[in-house]
């Protein structure tokens, strides 16, 4: 089974194995206590700001491919990545980081995909990338730096070897082996364990290992805990959803508005211009035609300046708006994606173990009520301590991952008050939109004025009608 499957829970588990010495690609333990995620949202963004445009031109001889510029102002660099570079690098993230919230990518169209679809892939390729940039642990990778900066033409191949080299989080975390309350003779077993595979796994000459001192730190209640947390997100995500629907629409309904302001006004305008020549029995009329054409033929332009303003709301709140709410949807959905994986991978493969674990032991009673050779018995006495330390190295894992799911469901609140900073967008667009076309319909009426000829011909002020159309 190849190791993409290790992402999803199907793949036999690694060897456990302590760090030599700390690097920047590994995770430390956090000062004080290791449940806290000590940030703000404003430390959180200040992290990183990563941009991601379209290369105008595609490249590729006979398939044409779409490039992107990734700049990155942490690391004041600018590299170009194609889509299938960004799949590798989420593939890395997701061997390394198999107990954190990795962002989807948008989905690859093979054939047929249009500006819309390019741009709006453009859009979730930058909440990828900027959700990833500001994660604590993944921001502290090398593979991060790796991702946005290196200039040369084999990306992937270098993520890969970076994959190759590194274990998973778990392996590389001194963490690890501290996330549950053991009793001290299970204590003593599981670092004897630790130490034997570490011993196994660093090379010779090297220096060995230091384990941890014991300190355990997870709550009694944690799968409390991460049910309730669960719960929450869910019902968070999905009112999320539904206003990030609406604000599409009215998005939409903005744009449309303003195609609409400038039919309208071409519309005017054209009726101003026509120059089909008045009959004779309309000539007593001739001179208030003619006026009205003049007055009809120039309002196109306020017109036009009303779509402009109407279509710049409507940008201002896609941007503003609408795309804070799908980044914040993009991170729970990573969430929910991360709850699966914990449910569906450590904690089945723990019950498999533990299935099978149960399975050896029936067979020992029976072998030894059949009175089987000795060779035999000793045979499935060393595949049940095998299966012994696979149901530790599980156990420590799913206690890991909770660990980390406690850590990311911090990560979550953290950036709960980004739904200020969007209301507050939505709240400023509104303002400034309305007191702009305000002022645009204000300036528009005194030109309105020569379309109302009073009874000796004098333009008169328009009046609001009283009961369908007045007199006046």
């Amino acid at each position: 089974m190849d190791q993409q499957a290790d992402y999803r829970g199907n793949s036999p588990v690694p060897p456990v194995s302590e760090p030599r010495a700390p690097d920047a690609g590994q995770m430390q333990v956090p000062p004080g206590n290791p449940l806290l995620l000590s940030l703000t949202l404003q430390e959180l963004l200040a992290r990183d700001a990563v941009q991601v445009e379209l290369v105008p031109e595609k490249k590729g001889l006979f398939l044409k491919h779409v490039e992107y510029e990734v700049s990155s102002q942490r690391f004041k660099s600018c590299v170009y990545r194609r889509y299938n570079d960004f799949v590798v690098f989420h593939e890395t993230l997701l061997h390394k980081f198999p107990y954190r919230m990795v962002p989807a990518l948008p989905p690859k169209r093979m054939l047929g995909a249009d500006r819309e679809f390019i741009e709006a892939r453009r859009r979730a390729l930058k909440r990828f990338i900027n959700l990833v940039a500001r994660h604590p642990p993944f921001s502290e990778d090398t593979i991060l730096k790796l991702f946005l900066s290196f200039s040369g033409p084999d990306v992937q191949n270098k993520l890969k070897e970076s994959a190759q080299c590194l274990g998973d989080e778990f392996m590389n975390c001194r963490l690890a082996a501290r996330a549950k309350a053991w009793s001290p003779a299970r204590w003593t077993e599981l670092l004897l364990l630790l130490s034997v595979i570490s011993w196994m796994a660093v090379p010779s000459g090297d220096d060995r290992p230091c384990l941890p001192p014991r300190q355990d730190f997870l709550p009694a209640d944690i799968q409390t805990q991460f049910a309730m947390s669960r719960e929450l997100i869910r019902n968070i995500y999905n009112s999320f959803h539904k206003l990030r629907d609406r604000a599409e629409r009215m998005v939409s309904r903005a744009i449309d508005n303003a195609a609409d302001l400038l039919i309208f006004g071409k519309e005017l305008s054209a009726l101003g211009s026509d120059t089909t020549p008045l009959p004779s029995w309309a000539s007593l009329n001739s001179s208030t035609w003619g006026s009205l054409k003049q007055a009809l033929k120039g309002l196109s332009v306020e017109f036009a300046l009303l779509a402009d303003k109407a279509a710049q709301q409507g940008k201002q709140e896609e941007n503003d708006v609408v795309e804070k709410l799908n980044l914040f949807l993009d991170l729970l959905q990573s969430y929910k994606d991360l709850c699966e994986r914990h449910e569906k991978g450590v904690l089945h493969k723990h019950q498999r173990a533990l299935h099978k674990y149960s399975l050896m032991k029936r067979q020992m009673v029976s072998a030894a009520v059949q009175s089987r050779e000795p060779e035999s018995m000793e045979q499935l006495e060393s595949r049940i301590v095998q299966q012994e330390n696979v149901i530790q190295t599980m156990e420590l894992r799913s206690h890991f991952s909770l660990y980390c799911l406690h850590q990311e469901t911090q990560l979550v609140h953290v950036y709960l008050p980004l739904t200020s900073h969007i209301l507050g967008a939505f709240v400023n667009s509104q303002i400034q939109g309305h007191k702009e076309m305000s002022k645009v319909w204000n300036d528009l009426q005194p030109k309105l004025r020569c379309l109302f000829v009073g009874p000796h011909g004098a333009p008169a002020p328009p009046r609001p009608p009283q009961d369908g159309l007045s007199a006046h």
